[in-house]
């Protein structure tokens, strides 16, 4: 079947709905906003078509359905759970010349409904010519979650950059060109240019970037799966301008990005290749430009991510920014284990910290059962040491470790070792992350719980 897919203009159109129950409410639903004349036949309706029809939104007329309903119809629909009737309906309406949908019956129909996806004036129809509605469905569900809910407003303010264009610039190629460069993308699939519309603000090429305004959007890569990626961070990724990335940021996630600026601002093993301050500048430069940009950060950008000292310097250059949150690494190597960082039976609290601060535990403070589950980020080479620290704060030489390299991503490595052992554990590939306590293992966990009930018991 090859089908013509368009989109008419329903505007005082009359629409004959044969039938008054829930299929025949969803048509009637997607016809409402179209400015279409809408009359229902039916003996019997459901009370919101009934509501409708008292708000003067649409015509009931409550009888069974005969023929001479389509004269002056353009368009039926056949919606009843009797498939004799919707037969009769299409029959009539071919005799007459009237598009006929009939819900759910392939030979019965002139015109299939797509499954649609609506952003103000933007919609996005998918037809599978009646084979199999539930997968149009499925694809409108996909393209839906991935189109930025502004797309819209995007539409409309383009749609006015477009006819200033049209009434400014003579017909040509250089018209023709910021056209083309104000269509490019849209929110979701790339912004449009500030350069395109900044020309037609000012009249002529060329002209200064320096009043537009851009924003910074501070995103969580999440692991380095791109599968875990957040929705919002994939739609960000897609369609900035500009991306200031760190270097553990694998190549993978940044291939989403569409056209964009790509900068690499981190550092690996300690080796710093850009100050801090310079990443705050490079931020506040695009974002003057009038540009999109996003800082794209490992894990989450809150959890060791600096994202204390970015933000100050973008309050301070008044530079408009937002944060988008992202899987820390922290959970996908529990994942990788399999642990539980909070088993009820062992662990009632976790504790983040870095190498650097591993070692700062309050041995007075220390409970008598240890009883969080510790997660230290980017824990160093040589373990030794902060292995010696946690054994004589009084944690026990069988305290569970694990040790977990590129979580999420390939070549995922998992290292299981005890607190006495792990300084001979040897170094794993970055990045890493060491996890100690009793949820990482179940049985030194009951063994870790029968112990405090003992203890309490005694006292």
């Amino acid at each position: 079947m090859s089908l013509l897919p368009i989109f008419v203009k329903m505007q005082g159109r009359r629409v004959l709905v044969v039938g008054a129950g829930t299929v025949a409410l969803e048509k009637v639903t997607s016809l409402l906003g179209t400015g279409a004349r809408i009359a229902v036949v039916a003996p019997e309706a459901k009370a919101e078509i009934r509501a409708l029809a008292m708000e003067g939104r649409l015509e009931w007329m409550r009888r069974e359905f005969v023929a001479a309903d389509l004269d002056a119809q353009d368009v039926v629909i056949a919606a009843t759970n009797v498939p004799e009737v919707n037969a009769a309906v299409y029959g009539a309406a071919v005799e007459r010349g009237v598009w006929c949908n009939s819900v759910d019956d392939i030979p019965n129909c002139d015109f299939f409904f797509g499954s649609v996806v609506r952003r103000g004036e933007l919609q996005i129809a998918i037809s599978t010519a009646g084979e199999s509605p539930a997968y149009a469905q499925r694809l409108r569900k996909e393209i839906d979650a991935r189109l930025s809910e502004d797309a819209g407003e995007w539409l409309a303010r383009m749609g006015e950059r477009r006819r200033e264009i049209l009434t400014t610039l003579p017909a040509g190629e250089e018209r023709k060109r910021l056209l083309h460069e104000l269509a490019q993308g849209g929110p979701g699939f790339g912004h449009p240019t500030l350069t395109a519309i900044n020309t037609v603000r000012m009249g002529r090429p060329g002209s200064d970037l320096a009043g537009a305004r851009g924003k910074v959007w501070l995103v969580g890569a999440g692991p380095g799966d791109p599968e875990l990626l957040t929705v919002r961070a994939v739609r960000l990724i897609e369609s900035a301008e500009v991306i200031l990335h760190d270097d553990l940021v694998p190549q993978a996630v940044l291939e989403l990005a569409r056209g964009a600026e790509i900068v690499s601002v981190g550092k690996r093993c300690g080796a710093r290749t850009i100050a801090q301050e310079e990443i705050n500048a490079l931020m506040v430069e695009r974002a003057r430009e009038g540009r999109s940009v996003v800082r794209l950060k490992c894990g989450d950008p809150l959890i060791f991510g600096r994202a204390a000292e970015e933000m100050e310097a973008l309050r301070q250059a008044g530079v408009e920014f937002e944060v988008v949150p992202g899987i820390t690494s922290a959970l996908a190597a529990a994942a990788a284990i399999p642990a539980s960082l909070t088993d009820r039976r062992s662990a009632s609290s976790v504790t983040f910290s870095t190498g650097h601060h591993a070692q700062s535990h309050d041995q007075a403070a220390m409970p008598a059962v240890e009883n969080t589950t510790r997660v230290v980020y980017m824990p160093g080479r040589d373990l030794t040491l902060l292995a010696a620290e946690w054994m004589a704060e009084g944690l026990p030489a069988d305290f569970p470790c694990a040790l977990v390299s590129r979580a999420a991503q390939a070549g995922q490595e998992v290292r299981h070792t005890t607190l006495a052992n792990l300084g001979a554990a040897g170094p794993v590939q970055a990045p890493s992350l060491l996890l100690a306590g009793w949820a990482l293992s179940r049985p030194a966990a009951e063994a870790a719980v029968r112990t405090a009930v003992d203890t309490f018991a005694e006292a």
